[in-house]
């Protein structure tokens, strides 16, 4: 059974943690948050980009990067970075998946991505641009991993027609 984690290391940003809120719950991702966020949870602009969604999310809170790290060191992490050497889509996701993003100044801590490199994946952009906006990027590594694994359980299974959606 697909199991698929976002991870958001340190999110400054609240709308963007409210968009990601969004596609974790569409999608049947679980969220994993990494304290400091730089916004409280019970945020109105958070609230209101997460719309309605918050129930239907799987949510676990982490004090530290340590923290996440001692948890979940051994599992299948990737670790989504303009340092990347190889393409996000380049990557065959294992069913139980976590794809690590950083803060939407800073991205994920240079030690981490120094002593991973094999796990350091990048999304293809123009040379002269740093990168995606972080609600963006986790939505594109979400549905690379899903369409990987023929978007188990979601509507149309990778049977998508025309009107799927009914």
């Amino acid at each position: 059974m697909l199991d698929l984690n976002i991870v958001l290391v340190e999110p400054e940003i609240p709308q963007n943690t409210g968009n990601i809120v969004r596609t974790c719950a569409v999608t049947g991702a679980a969220l994993h948050l990494v304290r400091p966020l730089g916004f409280e949870i019970d945020s109105a602009k958070l609230k209101r980009a997460g719309l309605d969604y918050w129930d239907k999310l799987d949510i676990t809170y982490y004090d530290s990067l340590a923290d996440f790290l001692r948890q979940h060191g051994e599992d299948n992490l990737f670790f989504f970075t303009s340092k990347g050497k190889r393409s996000f889509s380049e990557v065959a996701y294992p069913e139980r998946s976590f794809l690590v993003f950083g803060k939407e100044t800073a991205g994920l801590p240079e030690e981490l991505l120094h002593d991973n490199p094999e796990r350091c994946v990048r999304i293809p952009m123009r040379n002269t641009l740093r990168c995606l906006n972080l609600s963006n990027a986790v939505c594109v590594g979400a549905y690379e991993m899903l369409r990987q694994h023929s978007y188990e359980g979601l509507r149309g299974d990778g049977k998508l027609t025309r009107y799927s959606w009914d």
